[in-house]
């Protein structure tokens, strides 16, 4: 976890809306809440909403702005996600960010062919037991969807491989409201019962909301059943500005803002105090030359986080991805580029982190090079420490302009304190050839191998996984009947 925008300079500030922008963004949200309404895929969820103090009208549900005051006014302001042993480990809130992997790519850049391919069970496991060892990866995702398995239930299969090999704390994905289900029945299990989830999850539900102002049925299903549950969720709605929203980043942000805001009101209607992070990307341009929805734009940059910084909610952000196909320049600088503004912008959990091609495909060696990188970024963003002892006014007395400061006892005790690559190659460049003259992605797949040779995540109970068997073999009896009938 990375902390910026301390009061006392102990970190980097940055922003692209003042307060009088984000102001007229949420004016304007609650009148499209309002006066325009979102149609809402889900009559229980209707219900609810019009129970609260909404009308209805066909799927159209109209929001008055006290129903938005009142929620916002029992949504909490923190998140805590922790590790599968109980320890607390991403604190959402503020300008505390963490970074992790993403999820249901559907190519992977094999590290050792550098070939594109379709990915497997295998690849999951790599990429999760990888993200359990990256010092600067915080929680893990499932990253890729795997080809050999029942399709209708992919997502089960990803959680139990995500269950089985990594402590750290999990986001998933469903397709559908029943993956939402089983999911929450394994954690449950693992944890050993639905309090015990409850009290300390471990993992939390990634909602995909078709956009700002259409609530699809699955996710007011999900943010519902987690809401009942008292778990935390990301209740995620995303603009595409000039295809589903205005081609301005005003008012495709101020669209998105009402659907987001639309989730937080449902969940606290369910279960006042229930978590929900808030979009930290999107709500900005759509690439309109190619049509395709990129990941890294530059115009929507921070601006969705800057909403979620408004209502001083918890944000779910993307960064260290890039709409390269290969580890090129652009590969670098976009990954590096939407790491660095996620982080800047105070985004809470930053995922994505190593994805290529609009989110089409994965590469393990881009995400170990920005595991490196984001310890780069930590270095650059953090302040200065400014006392006696760093200042060091009695060693420059006694040393003097032609001193040796290497080899002073101040020198031995703080050259460790900088932060030095384990991938940069910093030497010049007879070093360079004498170590085998190789680029960054191979020392990253060097990285990565070392890591799958040698590194063992802390296994569950023969008990725990006999039961995520029969949680899958449950829903593999699902999808055949589905199937048959």
């Amino acid at each position: 976890m990375i902390e910026t925008h301390g009061s006392t300079m102990s970190s980097t500030h940055h922003a692209r809306l003042g307060p009088q922008e984000r102001q007229k963004i949420h004016a304007a949200t609650l009148e499209i809440l309002e006066r325009i309404g979102i149609d809402v895929h889900s009559d229980k969820a209707r219900e609810i909403l019009v129970r609260g103090g909404a009308t209805a009208a066909g799927l159209r549900v109209r929001l008055p702005e006290y129903m938005v005051s009142r929620a916002l006014a029992t949504v909490p302001r923190h998140m805590t996600l922790y590790n599968r042993n109980g320890h607390a480990a991403i604190r959402a809130w503020g300008y505390n960010t963490c970074f992790g992997g993403g999820s249901d790519c559907l190519n992977i850049l094999d590290h050792r062919t550098g070939q594109r391919r379709r990915p497997t069970l295998q690849d999951i496991e790599d990429a999760i037991r990888l993200q359990d060892a990256l010092p600067e990866i915080d929680f893990v995702m499932s990253m890729v969807v795997p080809a050999e398995v029942d399709q209708q239930i992919y997502d089960r299969y990803q959680m139990e491989v995500m269950l089985n090999n990594t402590t750290k704390p999990i986001v998933f994905v469903s397709p559908d409201f029943e993956g939402c289900v089983a999911a929450t029945d394994m954690c449950e299990a693992v944890a050993g019962g639905a309090e015990a989830f409850r009290r300390r999850p471990f993992a939390v539900c990634y909602i995909n909301v078709t956009s700002g102002l259409i609530a699809n049925e699955e996710a007011l299903q999900k943010c519902m059943f987690l809401a009942e549950k008292g778990l935390p969720m990301l209740y995620i709605p995303i603009n595409a500005a000039g295809v589903n929203s205005p081609a301005t980043i005003a008012g495709c942000l101020a669209s998105m803002t009402a659907g987001t805001l639309l989730g937080v009101v449902l969940s606290q209607l369910v279960r006042p105090g229930t978590p929900v992070a808030v979009p930290g990307w999107s709500g900005g341009t759509y690439n309109l030359k190619t049509l395709v929805g990129n990941y890294v734009l530059a115009d929507e940059q921070g601006i969705a986080t800057e909403m979620g910084k408004h209502y001083n909610l918890p944000v779910f952000g993307l960064g260290g991805s890039t709409d390269s196909k290969v580890l090129d320049q652009q590969a670098g600088f976009e990954a590096a580029i939407s790491l660095t503004t996620a982080l800047l912008h105070g985004a809470n959990i930053v995922h994505d982190v190593g994805f290529m091609d609009s989110g089409l495909q994965i590469s393990l060696q881009l995400m170990t090079i920005i595991d490196d990188f984001i310890g780069f970024l930590r270095a650059a963003t953090a302040g200065v420490v400014v006392n006696a002892e760093t200042l060091a006014l009695d060693v420059i007395e006694e040393l003097g302009p032609t001193g040796n400061y290497l080899a002073h006892d101040h020198t031995m005790t703080h050259y460790k304190t900088p932060y030095y690559s384990a991938l940069a190659d910093k030497g010049v460049y007879a070093q360079w050839l004498e170590n085998g003259g190789s680029s960054i992605e191979q020392r990253a797949a060097a990285k990565i191998d070392r890591i799958l040779a040698t590194h063992q995540p802390q296994p569950l109970s023969a008990e725990v996984q006999q039961q995520l068997k029969d949680i899958i073999a449950r829903e593999k009896t699902w999808s055949d009947n589905r199937n048959d009938s």
